[in-house]
């Protein structure tokens, strides 16, 4: 397994098979009657997607959670994400001492390193491709191999509406920040994975997340 410290002299690439498991299950979000503004416009259906995702049932996730525009003042640069682990928190660094905070599920693997990195990828809908040894603990995932083409894009995609892929070096870490329709994981450690993010917000990530921006990991 990939230490800090060999994430951080780069002595060795994050291991594949926790950074790439994220289970597909999905649930079907309700629309709750009374939610105030702004969550029910920013969480509200969103039909013109390939994949038309329904409202975020809010009633599953704690407010702390949900996207906000909050006081932060860092000497990081404007445009730098900035993902903090031990409060389950992502926050894009804005001017005047501001971010936008969004909530965050977080897999094994993303306790296990912290450092600097660059987000170099992104993609819409993106495919999901197990890494090999995923495939050697569970082989009913060889039909969605690299050798196969991956899981084709879809709401139970593991990698959810948009992927930003990060990379350090030049070389792809095998991490990733994702979105889901698992809106229970978000403010909790789950199994195995990557940074999660409610769909409807690595969707507003994607949009103002451009190519190369710089990543910071606590």
């Amino acid at each position: 397994m990939t230490t800090r410290r060999q994430f951080l002299g780069g002595s060795a690439i994050l291991a594949a098979g926790l950074l790439s498991a994220c289970s597909p299950r999905t649930r079907q979000p309700l629309s709750p009657p009374g939610l105030e503004n702004p969550y029910s416009a920013l969480y509200g259906p969103l039909p013109d997607e390939r994949f038309p995702l329904p409202a975020v049932d809010l009633r599953k996730i704690d407010k702390e959670f949900l996207r906000k525009e909050v006081y932060y003042p860092t000497s990081e640069k404007v445009g730098t994400l900035i993902v903090d682990t031990g409060n389950f928190h992502l926050y894009l660094v804005q001017e005047n001492g501001t971010a936008m905070r969004y909530g965050v599920g977080l897999g094994r693997a993303g306790f296990e390193w912290n450092g600097r990195a660059t987000v170099a990828r992104k993609a819409v809908w993106p495919k999901w491709t197990p890494p090999e040894e995923m495939i050697q603990r569970q082989p009913e995932l060889e039909k969605w191999s690299w050798k196969n083409g991956g899981m084709p894009p879809g709401p139970t995609n593991p990698l959810g509406a948009r992927a930003l892929y990060i990379f350090q070096g030049g070389r792809d870490t095998l991490y990733r920040l994702h979105g889901t329709a698992e809106t229970w994981s978000i403010g909790r450690a789950v199994s195995s994975g990557c940074v999660r993010l409610l769909n409807h917000d690595i969707i507003d990530l994607y949009r103002r997340v451009p190519t190369p921006s710089p990543i910071v990991v606590l």
